[in-house]
């Protein structure tokens, strides 16, 4: 992900929010683009950084408090 993509971001929640308040609740073309952002997100951070296993040590974390 670069910076250019953050304003684009910012300009798709901004239209989903817009939609939602006109009651229009699916759109399976936004869904469908959604999860291939999604999809090439979590491939870019597992090349970066490889397996992020951030879940079970925050759930210990807060058990043992």
């Amino acid at each position: 992900m670069t910076t250019e993509t953050i304003p684009s971001i910012d300009q798709e929640i901004d239209d989903v929010l817009a939609k939602l308040v006109k009651g229009e609740r699916r759109d399976p073309e936004a869904v469908r683009l959604a999860c291939e952002r999604m999809d090439s997100m979590r491939e870019e951070i597992h090349k970066g950084v490889g397996i992020v296993d951030i879940a079970v040590p925050s759930i210990r974390e807060l058990r043992d408090r």
